[in-house]
């Protein structure tokens, strides 16, 4: 039941983002599509209440309840960060609003981008270890060795995306140089240049 839940959510997600932008770009009501977007965060609620509920009933804490924190975790650090995005393209290709800057690519701009990405990883595995912690305490003395292994996840999630944005700052990543960059006239070599024939010497 949690699964299907979480598919649920997920889709509702979806469901709820594409409607809001549409009723905000198409229909040009702002309003409506504010309290759309409002509903979004109601869904990892529900699934919060769904979860404890479950655990309270006295089902056996599984790789589901993990599953759902990792969820509510993601939503909570990228939520937010994915609408924004996916805002930005829509007011381009439906309100005529300038093209959304692309991310940087090279460079300590591109260093500072993946870190900022990386705090967003790591306040998804906090609430998720947070959200578990909290499960493993509600249950007690019960089998809680799913929930723990979900926490490891997270961490390691974070740590692994922590290793991968820290390459980019020991070695960040160069703009690629063009085959022939531009140099004074005066230093071409004169092979480069044709030189008069005679019949040119001749006329001058």
């Amino acid at each position: 039941m949690i699964v299907a839940l979480i598919i649920a959510c997920e889709v509702g997600f979806w469901v709820l983002l594409a409607a809001g932008l549409a009723v905000r770009y198409l229909l040009k009501w702002r309003r409506t599509s504010v309290v759309l977007l409002l509903c979004e965060p109601v869904l990892e609620l529900v699934l919060f209440v769904v979860t404890a509920v479950d655990l309270r009933n006295g089902a056996e804490p599984s790789w589901e309840h993990g599953l759902a924190a990792l969820y509510i975790g993601f939503t909570v650090a990228y939520g937010h960060y994915t609408i924004r995005w996916l805002d930005g393209h829509a007011a381009h290709r439906l309100a005529g609003a300038p093209r959304p800057p692309k991310p940087p690519r090279y460079g300590t701009a591109r260093a500072r981008h993946e870190g900022r990405l990386w705090l967003r990883t790591v306040l998804m595995a906090a609430v998720a270890c947070a959200l578990l912690q909290a499960a493993v305490w509600y249950v007690g003395d019960g089998d809680t060795s799913s929930l723990r292994s979900f926490q490891w996840i997270a961490l390691r999630t974070a740590g692994i995306h922590g290793i991968i944005a820290l390459t980019y700052t020991i070695w960040p990543k160069k703009r690629p140089e063009s085959a022939l960059p531009a140099r004074d006239p005066e230093h071409v070599p004169d092979v480069l240049v044709r030189r008069p024939g005679k019949d040119e010497e001749q006329v001058r």
